[in-house]
């Protein structure tokens, strides 16, 4: 697994949505409570990769193995029920393909 981390002072979670981390990427929000303009997360399962952007933070993660990626997303989904912003959920609603991908994964519990 590799992690980097940027920041990004002037950006707000908008441009990840409908930038690099849009659909037409390969990548759904991950979704909780504590979503914000200055707050999100999104996830490709064909790239292996979680994106997290707070108050200008950026830290990217990719995983080697798909086992890699279930585990962190499943400790995501541990950590924000635990810090009362759960529960967690995956918007692959209307994305088929990126639906049936999560699927694959055994994350279908986690999908809105």
């Amino acid at each position: 697994m590799k992690t980097t981390r940027d920041f990004r002072p002037l950006t707000d979670r908008y441009h990840f949505d409908t930038g690099p981390c849009s659909y037409a990427n390969g990548f759904a929000q991950v979704d909780s409570r504590q979503d914000a303009s200055y707050y999100g997360q999104w996830c490709s399962p064909a790239a292996r990769t979680i994106v997290s952007f707070s108050e200008g933070d950026v830290t990217t993660t990719v995983c080697e193995t798909d086992e890699e990626l279930v585990a962190e997303i499943r400790e995501l989904a541990r950590w924000t029920d635990e810090a009362g912003y759960g529960p967690m959920k995956i918007d692959a609603v209307c994305h088929g393909e990126l639906r049936a991908a999560f699927e694959k994964l055994g994350l279908a519990d986690l999908l809105h």
